[in-house]
């Protein structure tokens, strides 16, 4: 399985007219690929609708590429639309599928720009990590590496509330069992986001 994160900016009174193009985007009779989040950004860079898709087969994820890069209306909110990132990205081979339905409500979107050369370190840190840290790894929903551009990695979580999610975190870190070991020296940048379900998302 590859993954799409496609990220649409628009002014924040469109919110909603872009969540409605979205839907009507990814259930359009063309449209491959299966919608497995989209969210509206609560906490960070506001006025951003991210939609995560996956697809079973690499030309797929292709043809909706360059479906959207040809349309004169991408994503069918074209009219309010500013700006429109589509990137790429494989998942950790050693996490379970992603399982959608309820998951809490409030979801953290995580992107690190990884040095040079720090993926294979990255990868087997949190592999060792994910067991020992289990009460907070089980609210990661998925973590995925790019296959374009910078290198990097974007993992989201999901959390019944920030309360919960500090909590937990401190009990990872207080426990020594997160950070994963190695993987913060291979960060170079790193940005978060709080986000909401929107529309059409069957995370929830």
């Amino acid at each position: 399985m590859l993954y799409e994160l496609a990220t649409l900016s628009c002014p924040l009174l469109a919110l909603g007219e872009a969540g409605d193009g979205v839907r009507a985007w990814v259930e359009d009779g063309d449209a491959k690929g299966q919608v497995i989040g989209c969210w509206r950004t609560e906490f960070g860079t506001l006025g951003r609708i991210i939609v995560l898709r996956g697809f079973e087969a690499p030309e797929d994820m292709t043809a909706e590429r360059r479906r959207a890069l040809l349309s004169v209306n991408p994503f069918h909110a074209g009219r309010v639309v500013t700006a429109l990132e589509m990137d790429s990205y494989a998942p950790f081979p050693f996490l379970p599928p992603i399982r959608t339905g309820y998951r809490g409500g409030v979801y953290e979107v995580r992107t690190y720009r990884l040095k040079p050369g720090g993926l294979p370190a990255t990868l087997a840190g949190w592999e060792a990590a994910i067991e020992p840290a289990r009460p907070y790894t089980e609210h990661l929903v998925v973590n995925l590496y790019a296959l374009d551009g910078a290198p990097r990695i974007t993992h989201i979580w999901a959390f019944a509330s920030l309360e919960e999610r500090a909590a937990l975190r401190a009990n990872a870190y207080g426990a020594g069992v997160w950070p994963p070991k190695g993987g913060p020296g291979q960060i170079a940048e790193a940005t978060s986001t709080i986000a909401l379900p929107q529309g059409v998302s069957p995370l929830s």
